[in-house]
């Protein structure tokens, strides 16, 4: 078993628009389990408008895997709220969006 010295901690601060928004990064990312929870501990909190990621791991090489993905899980997110986020919260739906839910489903239903 490894001592706790021989981890490796990586933190990254993450800054959103708001709150709300660093939020929704935190419970869509924490969905996901680490594939490796023997070698891989992870955190996640929110605090103001800045999601706090902590990663403790037991190689280097696991660090810098982990953060790579939580990164492209940011990034997803991001480009997700900067698409959706501001529309969600009002109510409305953009014609470009209502035009790729036609395209995917073929129907949109206003009442939704």
């Amino acid at each position: 078993m490894a001592q706790e010295s021989d981890w490796h901690k990586v933190t990254l601060e993450i800054p959103f628009v708001s709150h709300r928004h660093a939020l929704f990064a935190k419970q869509t990312i924490e969905v996901d389990a680490e594939l490796q929870p023997q070698a891989v501990r992870r955190t996640l909190e929110v605090k103001d408008n800045v999601l706090i990621a902590t990663f403790t791991t037991l190689t280097v090489r696991l660090a810098r895997l982990t953060t790579n993905a939580f990164l492209e899980n940011v990034d997803l997110v991001v480009r997700t709220l900067a698409e959706f986020g501001e529309e969600a919260e009002r109510g409305r739906i953009s014609r470009h969006t209502k035009e790729a839910v036609l395209r995917t489903f073929g129907s949109y239903d206003e009442n939704i």
